[in-house]
């Protein structure tokens, strides 16, 4: 299989339970639930998306023929003999493309291996981190993890659908649009009124970090 990825890059986690989390981030291309194309977004089940996924032309970005190839990609950016290293695979939708092989072969070179995914495919096994951002009331496949991640608020979606779903942190991001003030109210007190839900900001864009 060949692996088609928009970039690769060393930064801090920004969102959810590894906030702060030195990792490396390798984006993959391609999403079921937007092309990513604008002409497309009012077309599309998730239709907030800020991401660019199209192509290969971010840093670090290629496509690689084998597994092996692109983990030592990922790997050539992590600081040498520092610590555990730690690689999230994200998006667009990298379930499309992560599979068995290359999650082994992450392994092989003493990854942590994580995954940020709307939920619609199943993953390969071997994983360290499932986060699972559902988009839309899109049926999900996946519904055990460690951490869902809901973007809030987003219409037609109640976070009471996924509460009883088999996930050891359950977070809300709230939307980053226009409103993004009341959204983030609106995330705050539903917190509040129901704290099986924690708050999730988006650090990295606080601080301006990639």
């Amino acid at each position: 299989m060949t692996y088609t990825i928009k970039e690769i890059y060393y930064t801090l986690q920004g969102e959810g339970s590894h906030s702060g989390r030195a990792a490396v981030f390798c984006r993959f291309t391609g999403c079921n639930l937007w092309s990513g194309h604008e002409k497309d977004r009012s077309r599309a089940v998730c239709r907030f998306c800020d991401t660019d996924f199209i192509g290969t032309d971010g840093p670090g970005g290629g496509k690689f023929h084998s597994p092996d190839l692109l983990a030592k990609a990922v790997l050539a950016l992590w600081p040498a003999n520092k610590g555990v290293p730690y690689v999230v695979c994200t998006g667009g939708e990298p379930l499309l493309q992560l599979d068995n092989r290359l999650v082994n072969a992450f392994k092989k070179y003493g990854f942590e291996v994580g995954v940020e995914t709307n939920g619609t495919h199943e993953a390969p096994e071997g994983l360290d981190w499932i986060c699972v951002s559902p988009k839309a009331n899109e049926p999900i496949k996946l519904i055990s993890g460690d951490e869902l991640k809901l973007v809030y608020p987003q219409e037609h979606v109640d976070p009471a659908k996924y509460a009883d779903l088999n996930f050891s942190h359950f977070f809300l991001q709230p939307l980053d649009d226009d409103n993004q003030d009341t959204n983030t109210k609106l995330a705050v007190d539903y917190c509040l009124e129901h704290p099986q839900w924690k708050l999730s900001t988006q650090m990295h864009k606080t601080v301006q970090i990639d």
